[in-house]
């Protein structure tokens, strides 16, 4: 079995608390989620997000595939993390870590997700395509992060994205 870990972060100058009530609203998903993905949530945002929570999507991750996708808030410490794991989707594990740290400039964001692909070889095959897609998708969030909120001299934005 293999797993990938993508492992993201990114520093803003806003306090954790305006930085906590945008990224633990799920509406704002669809301002960080590339247009050609057909963000769109179906249902389960309508609340603060709490532990339990589900949320059902439609999107488009690759080019030709539509599908529902479907997240349940897991673990919420509010104003520092919370996770987020897919119950139904385009993947055969999505575990998603969202922490939010206060630093003298503002706030540090990193973001851990473990990934398995469905379809055993052929998955793994597809891992580069699947890469690909999700350096795009991180890098727009990126952009459309500092286009809202600025950035901060000095911190360099990182994206890995391994086998572990």
């Amino acid at each position: 079995m293999k797993l990938y870990r993508l492992h993201s972060t990114q520093a803003l100058p806003i306090t954790q608390e305006r930085a906590w009530e945008f990224l633990s609203d799920p509406m704002n998903l669809a301002t960080i989620t590339p247009d050609h993905m057909g963000f769109h949530i179906l249902s389960g945002a309508d609340r603060s997000m709490f532990p339990g929570q589900i949320i059902q999507y439609k999107v488009i991750p690759f080019p030709g595939f539509p599908t529902r996708w479907v997240t349940e808030i897991t673990h919420v410490m509010p104003g520092e993390y919370f996770v987020d794991e897919q119950r139904f989707g385009p993947y055969a594990l999505w575990h998603h870590k969202h922490f939010i740290k206060p630093i003298p400039e503002g706030v540090f964001m990193e973001d851990i997700i473990d990934i398995k692909l469905p379809f055993g070889i052929l998955g793994r095959l597809a891992f580069p395509l699947v890469k690909v897609q999700l350096n795009k998708i991180f890098k727009y969030r990126e952009e459309k992060l500092i286009e809202r909120f600025g950035q901060i001299d000095g911190h360099l934005t990182t994206l890995n994205i391994k086998t572990i």
